[in-house]
């Protein structure tokens, strides 16, 4: 029995019949062509092969070899030595015949297969990739910000007031026009009033030698300001050797001064000790008030300042302190000594503005030189805002000349009355002077010491 390809061209032998193609015993098998009556000298078989598959390109062996042999794809169709004959002669391989799916390709060629790079063990602290590697290297956290992840880039904020805020409400917030440029300005000098405190504490100090220009006022204007942006603890102290009048400023709490914190100073371990000394504002703003009592006779001296000083730098990042208007007794030396900055208060006039330009020579006379170049002055109208026959550029020059910054203060129905400072009551032009002030002393608070 003998089953036809379709091409026709072999045919398998039925090892149970005999004549053509038959398998011969003594052969073991071995294969023969159907028109040849016995199997080729030499040949070696390893018995009856499979039905072959129409499509193979008319080969006997693995389809995927193009030798029509068994044995290892990299011999050209012989058993062992490919350069050899195995057992006689060279096989004489029958032609092929043309195969429908295509021209026979001769000797079967070793398979090949591609190139792998031999894999490696990472070493520890690097990656298994050089790509992944590089992109490590060249990005990093910094570059994953707002305006490369949110989309449209940043939001810009809400604007505060006029048309800008109109359109704003009317659009329930699809336009927003943004902030106009006093409100960018505004939002600068209030970043620079919160400026943080280099060394944890800084100390400004509030000079006057005339009476009467605004030195206390100023003080607790200032400190509000800061007090009211900033999130850390705000004192004024009242130095005045005298009786002072920083404590008319603010609603008294408490009618503990700073002799009776002097006195009991060895007492306080914690900010809640402290606290019962001291008087707030609506603005955060502490007063630690002076002397009110006419039967004391003991001054505050420059002991007891430095003493006083000492144990508030502990609780407290910023204290101004509001001095007396003589430069000679004994607590200016403490004030001066261990001040950081100095906040000149004068008035618009003739005899103000010689007074405070005397104050600065007599700073750089006595090795205060430091605390002048770093001065703010600030010219207080203590008058209407009617025009002034001073030349107030040519003041302002003057003292911009010697220190760092000059700032105008104009003049203000609530602070003529004398009583406590409230931020809320002063006139906008005012109170973005005091805004000005903060910022400006705010800047100094980053100065090393």
């Amino acid at each position: 029995m003998q089953e036809q390809y379709p091409d026709g061209a072999y045919t398998q032998a039925d090892p149970y019949q005999s004549g053509a193609g038959q398998w011969d015993a003594q052969q073991y098998g071995a294969y023969a062509p159907a028109e040849q009556g016995q199997p080729p000298a030499g040949a070696y078989g390893t018995g009856p092969q499979p039905v072959q598959d129409p499509a193979q390109q008319g080969q006997w062996g693995d389809p995927a070899h193009q030798g029509g042999q068994w044995g290892d794809p990299t011999q050209q169709g012989q058993w062992g030595d490919p350069s050899q004959a195995q057992w006689g002669a060279p096989v004489q391989q029958p032609p092929q015949p043309e195969s429908p799916y295509g021209p026979a390709t001769g000797a079967q060629q070793p398979y090949q297969q591609p190139y792998q790079q031999p894999y490696q063990q990472p070493q520890p602290g690097y990656a298994a990739y050089p790509e992944v590697v590089g992109q490590q290297q060249s990005t990093s956290a910094e570059e994953l910000d707002a305006e490369s992840l949110v989309r449209g880039g940043p939001r810009r904020r809400k604007p505060g007031g006029g048309w800008r805020r109109a359109v704003h409400a009317a659009s329930f917030g699809l336009v927003n026009p943004g902030e106009s440029a006093d409100e960018k300005r505004r939002n600068e000098l209030v970043a620079r009033s919160r400026t943080h405190v280099a060394g944890g504490h800084h100390r400004v100090a509030v000079l006057s030698l005339k009476g009467g220009v605004g030195k206390t006022t100023t003080t607790v204007a200032l400190g509000s300001m800061l007090a009211s942006l900033r999130g850390d603890r705000i004192l004024a102290v009242d130095a005045n050797p005298d009786r002072g009048t920083l404590s008319d400023k603010v609603r008294l709490e408490t009618a503990a001064t700073i002799r009776d914190l002097l006195n009991e100073r060895h007492t306080i371990t914690r900010y809640a000790d402290i606290r019962g000394f001291t008087s707030q504002a609506l603005s955060r703003l502490e007063i630690l008030a002076s002397d009110r009592d006419p039967a004391v006779s003991e001054a505050f001296s420059e002991n007891d300042y430095r003493e006083v000083s000492r144990l508030l730098e502990h609780y407290y990042s910023i204290c101004i302190t509001d001095c007396g208007t003589g430069l000679l007794h004994s607590a200016m030396r403490g004030v001066l000594g261990m001040a950081d900055q100095v906040v000149l208060v004068s008035s618009p006039s003739v005899d103000g503005a010689r007074s405070a330009s005397a104050t600065l020579d007599w700073l750089e006379a006595h090795e205060y030189g430091y605390l002048v170049r770093g001065a703010v002055v600030v010219l207080s109208m203590v008058r209407t805002s009617g025009k002034s026959s001073v030349d107030l550029d040519k003041l302002e020059q003057h003292f911009a000349s010697r220190c760092r910054a000059v700032i105008r203060v104009p003049w203000d129905p609530h602070l003529e009355e004398g009583a406590e400072v409230d931020l809320d009551r002063l006139a906008p032009g005012t109170r973005d002077s005091y805004l000005q002030l903060g910022a400006t002393v705010g800047e100094a608070f980053a100065w090393p010491r």
